[in-house]
């Protein structure tokens, strides 16, 4: 089984590809004027579930928002609780 994260800055998301299937992903809005990455949804597709497949995709996503210099706002659910899970990502709380 092969996993790939990916960037699609076309449709504003952090995705997750397990054996080349879209598995999940985590969306959001930039702020460009202020560099503010709002993350408003993260979704596991049903027979992902249960693999990590979230927790993947969203480390990754704070990883990239990171080195491209944005700061963050966890509109998400699950990316708050994943920040608060994993304090070396409370600096880039907006």
């Amino acid at each position: 089984m092969t996993t790939r994260l990916e960037h699609n800055v076309a449709d504003t998301r952090f995705e997750i590809y397990i054996d080349d299937t879209l598995a999940g992903y985590a969306d959001y809005a930039d702020r460009e004027d202020a560099k503010v990455r709002d993350f408003h949804h993260t979704m596991t597709f049903p027979e992902f579930r249960g693999q990590g497949v979230a927790a993947k995709v969203v480390d990754y996503a704070l990883r990239e928002s990171r080195t491209e210099g944005y700061s963050v706002i966890p509109t998400c659910w699950y990316v708050e609780k994943y920040i608060v899970e994993h304090k070396e990502y409370a600096d880039l709380l907006s």
